[in-house]
């Protein structure tokens, strides 16, 4: 019971991007014992055998913020602008609403209960009831 307390306490706040059938990158706010606050991003990717998550951890602390952040900017503006000009990059985003709207179809048809679509970004008290982001199994996405 103490660790779960631990574990609330420590997770501040959570985002989560889907990528793909098998990818999800989890970007969690930590906090420790010393009042400071550090931020995680995972990559959890499904097994093929379906036997579990492989995850990879970043560990990000705030005097590296701004570096990491100008880094990551100029590596992707280089891709984008660069290598892949002519890339239409809002596709993926245009798939995950279809995707989206068509389980909620699929739901509504079913007369199931269509469950609300889960909140990209969540607080601490979002997160009461089930275990921090990272550590939680995620569905596949199929485009």
């Amino acid at each position: 019971m103490a660790n779960e307390d631990f574990n609330q306490r420590e997770n501040v706040y959570s985002s989560k991007v889907r990528a793909g059938k098998r990818r999800t990158y989890f970007f969690d706010v930590r906090k420790t014992k010393g009042e400071d606050y550090y931020i995680t991003i995972t990559e959890s990717t499904k097994k093929f055998n379906d036997d579990g998550y492989e995850r990879h951890k970043i560990f990000l602390y705030k005097e590296d913020f701004n570096r990491f952040m100008n880094s990551l900017n100029d590596t992707v503006n280089h891709v984008k602008t660069e290598l892949m000009p002519d890339f239409d990059y809002e596709i993926y985003e245009r798939r995950q609403k279809e995707w989206e709207e068509s389980i909620a179809l699929e739901n509504a048809e079913n007369g199931a209960n269509p469950e609300p679509a889960a909140p990209e970004n969540t607080t601490e008290s979002d997160q009461t009831s089930e275990a921090t982001s990272s550590d939680d199994a995620d569905e596949d996405l199929s485009w």
